[in-house]
């Protein structure tokens, strides 16, 4: 499946990308709100792999580990999209008082 491989590519550019800004940044919140992001992408590159590997290899071992994987992923997913609401007000109030 190769656009499986390029959303999983994708997903994990921009976890990569997220974690390099989350270093960069000195702001507590906009760094909570940057781990939020990134664990989005963590859990959609874990997911995304363990669909993938449904399709490589059909075994019930796979079928195991690949269900493990998506499960993880989902979690780690529905986590940061949970951060990502709590965590943005507080970085919206953290960049404005920063610009002011």
């Amino acid at each position: 499946m190769p656009f499986i491989v390029f959303f999983i590519i994708l997903s994990l550019s921009f976890y990569v990308f997220y974690k390099i800004k989350f270093v960069r940044s000195n702001l507590p919140m906009e760094r909570k709100y940057l781990t939020g992001k990134s664990g989005i992408c963590l859990g959609l590159f874990v997911g995304l792999f363990g669909i993938n590997q449904l399709f490589i290899h059909p075994t019930t071992i796979t079928y195991i580990i690949g269900g493990i994987f998506i499960i993880l992923g989902f979690f780690s997913v529905w986590a940061g999209i949970k951060s990502l609401r709590y965590y943005r007000p507080f970085a919206i109030k953290e960049l404005e008082e920063m610009s002011n």
